[in-house]
């Protein structure tokens, strides 16, 4: 006997539970009548979004989500539909799948592995479960199993001997650097050495500083992979299983007017296998792909009119302005260039051809009549001082001050422009250049940020070439380039990585080759900001390290 299984890889909205079922309804209705499917899976806490943090606190939206859940064993009684779900007994709460078939619950299965590190905190809302779960469909017995579950041997191979001939996984995996090698790799172990088939699901969509890059995949006993869904967008996949054994059902061709899912630039091979320099073990197409992805559904889901930001002529905001376009069009961007006095003839030039090339709307607005009026009104205040670093903030917050002016007159959000090697030394202005509702590139190091701008162009020049070859500078005083207050960036970014992302002390960065003048100086400049990064907008997590959910310092310490 042959049973058809779905694999429904979508982006939901965390929260929004009458549009997440009925995004949940189509799928089934559309699934189950144009393919004659018998099993369909959807991720993990799909009804709710992932994660849904302290909503899972208000008793009356779980109630609501497990109210709406019976409704889908309706939908299409010849199909199990199985769906992740916020599960309340009354007394306790389990992240929970739920298998409906024929106006029923044929069972419901609770995650035994509850993840609380780095960015999970599933103890602070659920209670694990205790023992496998295995139904019978249609001649076959299944096994469920939950995200963080299936990351671990014992449960998979638990779940063999409850039964299970293949294995169905739920999962909201969200993305960094070299997550989809590491998921494969350690899945496979455990799937082989059970000798267990697995479907896994998993969620697509950016909320919040998370990315879910989908990348569902069909794994059969021997590891090997039967079917795998693309990266970054909402996909189907059919499998068919069959006396132990999985092979790919590819899609039905489409129908006049009809169109897939699909990113904005050709898909060619020689761009997917564009290596990173840096061994940071990914590939700057993946990663373009999920910035993009989280500038889009950061900007739809919280209901803003397009995205602005300040063009400087400088790299940061090049990557920035080009990862807008391509998330939401040239006709919802809107690119503002803001000179002083120090800024150079060659840097406004580099902001309005790149402007012209996206075709979005460009403003000039000088700050000189800003800045001039503030230094007046100061001009006794600071009476017998000298001028130092808070005559260039002030330059930045009238910068500030002009963008968010312009974002809440259009309804747009302001997009900041840092880079995670500023965020990590304080190099940015509080209520200045850190203006604005959410960092694209935050987690992104300048050196990394380079390379995307190479990548970005090698699909289509849309950045000037003098922005990547200029010695970066904030343009807040003659002559001043980022190297006169920092290391250079082939030196502060390993230092930053180590210290960071990886943890090591001073002590141990030294040994391994760095200067004791740099590592202390550095080392200093990350403890010392991070009150800075404590009120800087969220951004878009795409390393095992990001700041915010990853790596929670208190904002008082001393080391």
């Amino acid at each position: 006997m042959s049973l058809k299984i779905a694999l429904v890889q979508t982006d939901v909205v965390v929260g929004n539970l009458a549009a997440n079922f009925k995004q949940i309804v189509k799928n089934v209705t559309k699934v189950a009548n144009s393919q004659q499917v018998d099993v369909i899976v959807f991720p993990e806490l799909v009804t709710t979004g992932y994660p849904p943090e302290d909503l899972l606190f208000r008793r009356d939206f779980v109630a609501h989500a497990n109210n709406l859940l019976y409704n889908l064993a309706n939908i299409a009684p010849e199909v199990a539909v199985v769906v992740g779900f916020p599960e309340f007994d009354g007394k306790k709460l389990y992240n929970s799948a739920a298998v409906l078939a024929g106006g029923s619950v044929l069972a419901i299965y609770r995650k035994q592995k509850l993840p609380n590190y780095g960015v999970f905190d599933e103890h602070r809302y659920f209670v694990a479960g205790e023992k496998p779960c295995v139904f019978e469909f249609k001649g076959q017995f299944f096994g469920l199993s939950i995200c963080e579950d299936v990351w671990h041997s014992d449960i998979v191979q638990a779940t063999k001997e409850a039964g299970a001939e293949i294995l169905l996984t739920l999962n909201a995996s969200p993305f960094h650097v070299g997550k989809m090698q590491q998921r494969e790799a350690l899945i496979r172990s455990h799937v082989k050495a059970a000798q267990l088939p697995i479907v896994y699901v998993n969620m697509v969509g950016g909320q919040d500083e998370l990315i879910f890059d989908g990348n569902s995949f069909v794994m059969n006993a021997d590891g090997e992979i039967v079917f795998h869904a693309d990266e970054f967008v909402e996909e189907v996949g059919i499998v068919a299983f069959e006396n132990g054994e999985l092979k790919h059902i590819p899609p039905a061709p489409l129908q006049r007017g009809e169109r897939t899912s699909h990113f904005f630039y050709s898909q060619d091979e020689s761009y997917s296998l564009h290596p990173l320099k840096g061994g940071r073990g990914g590939c700057a197409l993946s990663i373009y792909k999920a910035l993009v992805l989280g500038v889009r559904d950061y900007v739809h889901k919280n209901g803003f009119q397009g995205a602005i930001l300040g063009l400087s002529g400088g790299i940061d905001s090049a990557l920035v302005l080009a990862l807008a376009v391509d998330a939401l069009g040239t006709e919802n961007v809107e690119a503002v260039s803001l000179p002083s006095k120090y800024t150079l003839d060659m840097s406004n030039d580099d902001a309005k051809t790149q402007a012209d090339i996206m075709g979005v709307k460009y403003h000039c607005i000088p700050i000189s009549p800003a800045v001039n009026a503030f230094s007046q009104m100061l001009e006794e205040t600071f009476a017998n001082t000298k001028k130092d670093t808070t005559e260039e903030n002030i330059q930045a917050r009238c910068r500030g001050v002009v963008l968010m002016a312009m974002s809440n007159k259009q309804g747009k959000l302001l997009l900041t422009t840092g880079n995670k090697s500023e965020m990590s030394v304080g190099y940015a202005t509080l209520y200045g250049d850190m203006c604005g509702g959410f960092a694209p590139i935050k987690d992104v190091p300048k050196l990394l940020v380079y390379e995307l701008a190479r990548y970005r162009n090698s699909i289509s020049q849309v950045i000037p070439q003098r922005v990547l070859t200029r010695a970066p500078s904030a343009e807040l005083a003659p002559n001043q380039q980022d190297s006169d207050s920092l290391p250079p960036y082939e030196v502060l970014d390993p230092i930053l990585q180590r210290y960071v992302e990886l943890d090591e002390s001073a002590e141990e960065i030294i040994a391994a080759g760095f200067s004791v003048e740099d590592v202390t100086r550095v080392v200093k400049l990350v403890n010392s900001s991070e009150y800075k990064r404590r009120q800087a907008a969220i951004g878009i997590k795409i390393s095992e390290r990001a700041f915010g959910r990853d790596r929670r310092y208190p904002v008082t310490f001393k080391l």
